[in-house]
């Protein structure tokens, strides 16, 4: 299989989760200000989970770029991280609906950082196939923030059970950490086009 086919199916599957997502938001009951206020706390979860599908979607894009080859490892890898990425809706909703309970809480903190964790699986498989002197291999280097976002996620899922807020805040943290999309494989590309 080429990257371009594993690339194409990821895309579709994270295009279907964001509509997913945004199918779950109820309509409001009304036609004034008020009327949006029961349905806040989902707008606001379906907010933070499509910026976290989107910095998948972008930095995925990324290291598929930089990727020459892929193996069924590699495939099985990526179907991992789909995996837990097709639960975001479910712990999205879940998470609106109960205004932010602290399980619904700390379940979509799981999910999030099972996301991490495949992910890294992921890139360190296709660092496995292009070799340690790969373009990806040289870009992430030691990955501190991969690492510091999944030291977030664990302390976030069981703060859900001292107050909420402090895993909301973890969870907004950790996404502005990668709002920006992976700019070492950027660098690294412009550096070898030079």
């Amino acid at each position: 299989m080429t990257k371009t086919r594993l690339e194409a199916f990821s895309d579709g599957v994270i295009a279907i989760l964001i509509t997913i997502m945004i199918l779950e938001l109820k309509i409001p009951h009304g036609a004034t200000w008020s009327a949006l206020t029961p349905i806040l706390p989902s707008f606001l979860s379906y907010v933070l989970s499509y910026i976290y599908l989107g910095i998948y979607w972008t930095n995925h894009h990324h290291m598929i770029h930089a990727t020459e080859r892929v193996s069924g490892s590699v495939l099985w890898a990526n179907l991992h991280l789909l995996f837990w990425l097709s639960l975001v809706p479910f712990t999205t909703a879940w998470m609106g609906e109960n205004h932010n309970a602290p399980l619904p809480t700390a379940v979509y903190g799981a999910v999030l950082v099972l996301a991490a964790i495949a992910y890294t699986i992921l890139q360190t498989r296709i660092i496995a196939v292009q070799g340690p002197h790969s373009k990806l291999a040289l870009a992430v280097g030691s990955d501190r923030k991969g690492k510091i976002s999944i030291v977030l996620y664990l302390i976030a899922i069981p703060a859900a059970f001292v107050h909420q807020l402090i895993s909301d805040a973890l969870y907004v943290t950790v996404a502005l950490i990668w709002l920006v999309p992976d700019r070492r494989i950027e660098e690294r590309y412009s550096s070898h086009a030079s």
